[in-house]
């Protein structure tokens, strides 16, 4: 399984991905970094843990207000111009949700060693 190092807020951290998503983990990274360091800037005192679990639940919200965007106009039928959700988008969502539970193993056990 291939890895991939990504850096968020000068830290570097390695992650197993599947092969051919190295790119798109490079790029989720850079992501979850740009969240990260404007909430550092925010939140000055705030812990590495708090800030990738802060960027984590930012990055969940946007994808449930999107979910929610993309289930409201498909309720609306063909007229709204959207048809059933592409193999590509569901794969998209479920990497980033797993990226997601990723940020928030690795927040806790920067939390767990903090203490």
């Amino acid at each position: 399984m291939p890895q991939v190092t990504v850096v968020i807020n000068g830290r570097s951290y390695t992650i197993a991905c599947e092969p051919g998503e190295e790119d798109r983990v490079r790029q989720l990274g850079r992501s979850i970094d740009a969240k990260v360091v404007g909430f550092a800037k925010d939140a000055p005192q705030a812990g590495e843990a708090r800030l990738l679990v802060m960027a984590a639940l930012m990055l969940a919200d946007e994808l449930s207000e999107a979910r929610e965007t993309l289930r409201r106009a498909r309720e609306r039928g063909p007229e709204s111009g959207v048809g059933a959700a592409m193999p590509d988008e569901d794969a998209l969502a479920n990497g980033i949700e797993r990226l997601a539970l990723r940020i928030e193993t690795v927040a806790a056990r920067l939390e767990a060693a903090q203490v």
